[in-house]
């Protein structure tokens, strides 16, 4: 049997409440495409992780090239010659191609001042584009370059490592046109020619079919199938059955009463170049349930409903009004909040305190001579929501960054509903939650729908078809689902929301 690249066995990794890794399994052949696949929690990402140095596995041991290795650090695997190229790769705009190829390894000198020797450093940067042949000036700043042409920037700073020889290439379309996209395969085929050995992860399965030698299937953080994408019985459909391979669990609450009115109604919502005219309802009494993969358009249409991109088409009705939402404190004062997919980055201060963060959209409730915080009506303000949402913390003065990831999120839930809106969009609720912590969250989100318009949007097709009374489905900036959920099946929806169809 012929050596392989890379072999990952036994691997483990656990997070507080969570074993996201248990004894998972990877084999890499020299050469090949291998794509990773599953739904939203599978395990993947932190397979890859534990791969690149981002973690540190907890148990398990990684060959690679028919030694075994130690990866403490993204360095680390760096050195050993593992390079991960992720989805919109970050890099300094204003510098050239070749500056952001070399990014960290400019001088061969050492010292407090070593000197950067960048007409070397373009000639070796021309040397990678003679093996690597793609049509791109590098003497561009990468702020004035096409999407794919950063791509092909991102995979070249992989390559000018002389040792590399597994790259990892997390969700590489999510941000390509059609065209761009097949640009994209063609270096890929490059590669492979050259020897690279190349894992694809993806939630798009035609690419899966068009790219990958072989495919792996992760849930519950395990290897679930291996399998040749030309293997026999191998489709979309039996994909799909494979990611989610378990009935759903018992931690949803019951389905809504029939609904009542409208709270919510947009119609022929738009983003140009993003997502096309969409139009939806959110009624009280139900939960409309929205779901979309990596670059379905969810996550625009959430920030485009909210005010933070401006629309290019489309009317929004609140209880019959229209309005006019150009800005998030617009959305607000309408009584539309959006509980942000990023907790960390978009929904609170963490080094501010729970009740801080509790009032921080509704500041005027708790302000006395017009700005100046009454302190003792914040506290008094943030403990009624610690008691309404069931909130772990010492006290509302501790910081929001000390909470669980269950907690945090309940406050940031918390500062939407001290808004007292009409129309809150949850946009990936339980995203770093635990188990107990989610069914919390459901609970919530459930009451909440008795008397308010109520939409989830996600990633996790489980987690928007349990919660949902009727459900959407987006692909590529499209609606391709809408239906009520009584009349969908789980692996109906997830399909659809992996290649824009469903079979019947």
């Amino acid at each position: 049997m012929e050596e392989l690249s890379l072999e990952m066995t036994g691997i483990v990794k656990e997070f507080p409440g969570v074993r996201a890794l248990d004894g998972a399994e990877f084999k890499l052949e020299h050469g090949e495409v291998h794509a990773l696949l599953g739904i939203n929690g599978a395990g993947k990402s932190t397979l890859i992780k534990v791969l690149s140095g981002v973690y540190r596995a907890d148990a398990g041991q990684i060959t690679l090239n028919g030694r075994q290795i130690e990866i403490s650090s993204p360095q680390a695997a760096i050195d050993a010659g593992i390079a991960t190229v992720y989805q919109d790769p970050q890099m300094i705009p204003s510098f050239t191609g070749y500056e952001n190829i070399f990014l960290g390894a400019e001088s061969e000198s050492t010292g407090l001042f070593p000197r950067i020797r960048r007409k070397k450093l373009l000639a070796r940067a021309r040397g990678l584009l003679e093996k690597f042949p793609v049509d791109i000036d590098l003497t561009r700043p990468v702020g004035e370059l096409q999407a794919v042409e950063k791509e092909s920037i991102a995979i070249l700073r992989a390559l000018s490592r002389e040792n590399m020889s597994v790259l990892v290439l997390d969700e590489p379309t999510s941000i390509l046109t059609r065209k761009e996209i097949g640009i994209l395969f063609e270096q890929i085929r490059m590669l492979k020619e050259s020897g690279i050995s190349i894992i694809y992860i993806t939630h798009r399965l035609d690419e899966v079919f068009q790219i990958a030698d072989r495919l792996t299937v992760f849930r519950d953080g395990r290897n679930v199938a291996t399998c040749n994408t030309s293997a026999e019985g191998i489709d979309h459909a039996r994909i799909a059955e494979l990611m989610l391979g378990r009935e759903l669990s018992h931690v949803y609450p019951p389905k809504g009463q029939p609904p009542d009115d409208d709270v919510l109604s947009v119609k022929d919502l738009a983003l140009a170049g993003r997502f096309s005219e969409t139009s939806f309802t959110a009624k009280r009494g139900w939960i409309l349930g929205v779901f979309g993969l990596v670059g379905s358009g969810i996550d625009d249409l959430c920030k485009t409903l909210f005010g933070v991109l401006h629309r290019t088409a489309g009317v929004t009705e609140i209880n019959g009004r229209k309005v006019a939402l150009a800005s998030p404190a617009d959305a607000i004062a309408n009584g539309l909040f959006l509980v942000p997919g990023d907790r960390r980055a978009e929904g609170q201060i963490s080094d501010e305190s729970v009740a801080f963060n509790v009032i921080l959209s509704n500041m005027a409730r708790v302000a006395g001579l017009g700005f100046l915080i009454r302190r003792r009506e914040e506290r008094l303000a943030a403990w009624s929501m610690v008691e309404e949402l069931d909130i772990k913390t010492p006290d509302v003065a501790a910081a929001v960054s000390l909470l669980s990831g269950g907690n945090q999120q309940k406050v940031v839930i918390g500062k939407g509903l001290y808004t007292d809106g009409e129309v809150y969009v949850f946009q990936e609720p339980t995203v770093g939650v635990d188990v107990g912590a989610k069914a919390g969250i459901y609970e919530m989100i459930r009451r909440l729908s008795a008397d308010k318009g109520v939409i989830v949007v996600g990633s996790d097709c489980e987690e928007i078809y349990g919660l949902c009374d009727h459900a959407m489905v987006m692909y590529q900036g499209r609606v391709v689902m809408d239906k009520p959920a009584s009349e969908v099946r789980l692996e109906q929806m997830l399909l659809c929301g992996l290649t824009g169809k469903a079979r019947e």
